[in-house]
């Protein structure tokens, strides 16, 4: 967790500079490396360092790949695309129970758990760069090139005329995170979002760190925790079309918060209702996370939105980092915990209705743009599109593309 506040706070920012792409490469590659190091480490100060590594690329791969999808996809698809991929978090915990269970030796364990992030580096051929990432820079001809591309996976066309209407963001200078405090909205925007980060990672990870005190088998718990969270975080990907993403963010967080303040009153002679009000909890604030990082990436502008999302990371992190120390606090009283984590999921629900709703809206590339105030994009030729495309003339004319890779 202090890693990937670290990581949060540093490749946040610079991915702003190099691009997403960039980014994810270079974490995936720290990821593995040190990850894998740390199974040879000689002692427990050594591992201490090493995974903290490990927990920064973890941190850049996340806020980069929110990055990249919301700047691909247009608003419809959004939620699909961005979700999907948190799905398999579900699937991840579920394989990390099992091979808990069945590699007893921390090293082997290391071994197993982080040399399947080199897999992931053939990225390096597939994975493309933000054509609007790339316009705000003024690199015109390369997002032409990534436009192609896309055009022709998806069996699409793209005129060259159009193309050649493309032209940099005018007056549209790079960003950083001083800039969201010297912006009034976005100060209010931004203190918000963190503290629906930081009560995201908190419940979440204060539920998760008393995965052992429900009175069931450990490694069920952990299986059940993840094979309950596929469907709920699937579940978003029709409840944010549906709610739109201020209601279903708000409603995530007080089913979460509400499941907290719960489980207290439970007795302890039934751990089985215990565990399936932890259960509920626990996939409500999976599916509120995977809403976050839906909304943050529509919230904030494409010149800062990768410093943004670094920014209510690294708060969540302090919320993740706090978890255990809460969980702690049971030697006072056994509902303590429980109280704390669902007050804090119930504040932020209420806060939740102080934001946009940024449904349908397209995302913003400049500082000054309203969150509020985004047009809706229109479907064309049965696909949709990336949104409006800056023109010479400064006219905005409409990329009929569909960009699946």
């Amino acid at each position: 967790m202090a890693g990937g506040l670290v990581g949060a706070l540093v490749l946040g920012p610079l991915s702003d500079c190099t691009g997403s792409h960039m980014m994810i490469l270079l974490s995936l590659l720290l990821m593995g490396s040190f990850g894998v190091g740390a199974g040879f480490s000689p002692n427990f100060y050594v591992y201490i360092a090493l995974r903290f590594i490990v927990g920064a690329a973890f941190a850049g791969i996340s806020i980069s790949m929110s990055a990249l999808t919301s700047e691909w996809v247009g608003p419809s698809y959004r939620p699909l695309a961005m979700i999907i991929s948190y799905c398999f978090q579900g699937v991840g915990q579920m394989a990390l129970a099992g091979l808990a269970y069945s590699v007893r030796d921390w090293r082997n364990y290391q071994f197993a758990g982080s040399a399947p992030a080199f897999a992931l580096f053939f990225y390096i051929w597939v994975l493309p760069k933000s054509a609007r990432w790339l316009l705000t820079k003024g690199k015109v001809e390369e997002a032409k090139k990534v436009l192609r591309k896309a055009a022709s996976v998806n069996k699409r066309t793209v005129s060259e005329e159009l193309l050649n209407q493309l032209a940099p963001e005018k007056k549209v200078k790079s960003g950083n995170i001083l800039d969201l405090c010297k912006n009034p909205r976005l100060r209010i925007l931004t203190l918000i979002m963190v503290v629906v980060w930081f009560a995201d990672s908190l419940v979440y990870y204060g539920v998760s760190h008393q995965v052992g005190d429900f009175g069931l088998d450990i490694y069920m718990t952990q299986l059940v925790f993840g094979a309950v969270e596929i469907p709920s975080r699937a579940s978003c990907i029709f409840l944010l079309q549906w709610m739109g993403r201020k209601k279903c963010q708000a409603a995530w967080l007080f089913l979460g918060g509400v499941m907290c303040l719960i489980i207290p009153a439970i007795p302890t002679d039934f751990p089985v209702i215990v565990t399936v009000l932890a259960v509920i909890g626990k996939s409500a604030l999976a599916a509120s996370f995977s809403t976050t990082y839906v909304f943050s990436a529509e919230i904030f502008p494409t010149v800062i939105r990768q410093s943004s999302l670094g920014l209510c990371s690294m708060v969540g992190r302090v919320g993740g980092i706090l978890a255990p120390l809460i969980v702690l606090l049971s030697k006072y009283h056994p509902a303590i915990p429980m109280v704390i984590l669902g007050g804090t999921a119930l504040s932020a629900g209420i806060l939740c209705f102080f934001l946009p709703e940024t449904q349908n809206q397209d995302l913003q590339d400049d500082i000054r743009d309203s969150p509020a105030s985004q047009r809706s994009n229109k479907a064309v030729n049965g696909s949709f599109e990336n949104g409006p495309v800056q023109t010479e003339d400064g006219q905005l004319k409409e990329a009929a593309i569909t960009t699946r890779f």
